[in-house]
């Protein structure tokens, strides 16, 4: 009990406070207790302490608020850049689709003109168009080559004779061999190694039931010695599309497909193309 008077009394003991002005002489003197001294430090301090957190807040906004603005900045700019690329693009689109010359000078606004040079922007996109044109004419001319080109194996068998000179296994004479040979059962789906309309399907001495194909860039096929024709003349046939039945007609040995390639007019080794896919 003793020690919480003596502590209330230290703290309600006023403290003298000496002010001494430059303008006067005289001195003055202030009393407060220590518990008015020790708040009034306390309040200084909280203050200081907010001043500072609040200054610190606003230096931190202030930057987000700089990065913000930057990040909006680099926002807005690709996205005009991908508005010019989609313009581009759709400008690139319209002029590979037109047709002719025409259709694209026609396709120019003559009003607005602004700063260009007319007679310049017509020899641009003619020369463009010429390039177009080009590009067009290669992609069709190689998809109608590719298309042309005879692929891979007729029908799936063994190869018993090659591209050449042989003995003829039934004239027993050496002879040319203008194509290949492929053992196969009797039945066998024989199919169009490229695109193409049928020439011939019909009967011949030797051969026996014989399909001709004519291709394109100089391509022909034959396949002989086949049971049944499936195509007639005059058809458009597609690569891989069953064309004849395999049989053993005509001068043969039994059931096999005797395949022939034939380029600008001249029988050529089918045995190249036989691989190819």
């Amino acid at each position: 009990m003793n020690r919480a008077r003596m502590f209330l009394k230290r703290i309600l003991t006023p403290v003298t406070i000496l002010l001494v002005p430059h303008s006067r002489t005289r001195s003055v003197s202030i009393r407060v207790p220590v518990l008015a001294v020790a708040a009034s430090v306390c309040l200084f301090l909280i203050g200081t302490a907010f001043v500072v957190a609040v200054s610190v807040r606003t230096v931190e906004y202030h930057r987000m608020q700089a990065r913000l603005s930057h990040v909006s900045a680099q926002f807005l700019e690709m996205k005009g850049t991908m508005l010019s690329l989609k313009q581009a693009e759709k400008d690139f689109r319209k002029l590979f689709s037109l047709k002719s010359k025409s259709a694209v000078l026609e396709s120019v606004d003559p009003g607005d003109t602004g700063s260009l040079d007319m007679e310049v922007l017509r020899k641009q996109i003619e020369a463009a168009m010429q390039s177009v044109s080009e590009i067009r004419r290669y992609i069709a001319e190689q998809k109608d080559i590719h298309l042309a080109t005879p692929v891979g194996w007729p029908v799936a068998g063994t190869l018993s004779s090659t591209y050449g000179y042989r003995n003829h296994p039934v004239h027993e004479e050496k002879k040319f061999h203008t194509g290949v040979d492929i053992t196969v059962p009797s039945g066998s789906e024989v199919k169009a190694t490229a695109n193409g309309i049928v020439s011939f399907a019909g009967w011949t001495e030797n051969s026996g039931i014989v399909v001709v194909a004519e291709h394109g860039h100089g391509f022909s096929t034959a396949y002989a010695h086949n049971r049944k024709a499936l195509v007639r003349v005059g058809q458009r046939i597609a690569r891989g599309e069953v064309i004849a039945m395999s049989g053993s007609t005509g001068v043969s040995t039994g059931p096999h497909v005797h395949y022939e390639i034939w380029r600008n007019g001249r029988p050529t080794d089918p045995v190249g193309f036989l691989a190819r896919r």
